[in-house]
């Protein structure tokens, strides 16, 4: 991600930028992206989720969180490249060489809002249960992040992560990026060995798509496609718009997308107000 957030900040017509991509990705970032196979070296779709994600933060901000959560934040520059509030409350969790390598390199950066990290292994139920519990009563709104981090998560984990999640009084909405199966398996594909290679394999693709989370307690609010935003933004690539154009539900095709997802009893308010008004 960093690799591809370092060539989209070198386009004059970039999306995004990020100053700090090409060091954090270092030498072996840019070693492992040329690795890849020819369908993932262009790497439209990995800025197209960035540009979702960044999109999404500054709506929710905007809409007062006072809180991000950033889950897997890997090699994750928004803090200090997005321009935030200084009042907002940003934390970051990952595994601990990644905490300590991405603290190094960013030693002498300094963050647009209060920045946290957090060193943990976010599979260890008991310890993330915890930590969500102590910021529930830190924060009034708390937007959390997700990126890059349910497709390695079989669907029992997810679950038990969403379901968690929603159990907090102040997690008010979740961003997370999401496949379809056929992109799942297409990816598994593509991508596979390499990653079954390193102990990462992609196994998260639900068939209910987005509805998957509805009985955790969580209510899909926008969802975006990959493609069709790249459409929208005259980024897709030609073989792409060879293609039927697709019209933001994933199903059983390929397609690959975020989303925003509410609490579901948020949601509901919502509509009791409606109904009343």
């Amino acid at each position: 991600m960093a690799y591809f957030r370092a060539l989209e900040t070198e386009r004059p017509d970039a999306l995004f930028r990020d100053p700090h991509a090409a060091r954090l990705a270092g030498e072996r970032g840019f070693e492992i992206a040329q690795s890849l196979s020819p369908e993932n070296k262009d790497g439209w779709a990995w800025v197209m989720r960035t540009y979702l994600f960044d999109e999404f933060v500054r709506q929710e901000v905007a809409a007062g969180a006072d809180m991000v959560l950033n889950l897997a934040a890997g090699l994750d520059a928004r803090p200090y490249r997005l321009a935030l509030p200084s009042t907002l409350r940003w934390v970051e969790v990952d595994l601990p060489d990644i905490v300590s390598y991405k603290e190094e390199i960013l030693a002498g950066a300094r963050p647009a809002c209060h920045l946290e990290r957090i060193a943990m292994d976010l599979a260890d139920e008991g310890a993330r249960r915890d930590l969500f519990a102590g910021l529930d009563r830190q924060a009034k709104k708390i937007a959390v992040l997700a990126e890059g981090l349910l497709i390695y998560f079989t669907s029992e984990q997810v679950g038990s992560l969403a379901r968690v999640l929603a159990a907090g009084d102040h997690f008010h909405t979740w961003v997370i990026d999401l496949a379809s199966p056929a992109q799942l398996k297409m990816m598994q594909w593509t991508m596979g060995k390499q990653l079954d290679g390193a102990g990462a394999a992609f196994k998260f693709g639900p068939p209910e798509g987005p509805e998957f989370f509805a009985p955790y307690g969580w209510a899909a609010q926008d969802v975006r496609g990959l493609l069709q935003t790249a459409v929208e933004l005259n980024r897709a690539p030609a073989e792409q718009l060879r293609s039927p154009r697709p019209d933001g539900a994933p199903g059983r095709r390929l397609w690959s997308g975020v989303c925003l997802f509410t609490k579901r009893d948020h949601e509901l308010k919502q509509s009791s107000n409606g109904a009343r008004g």
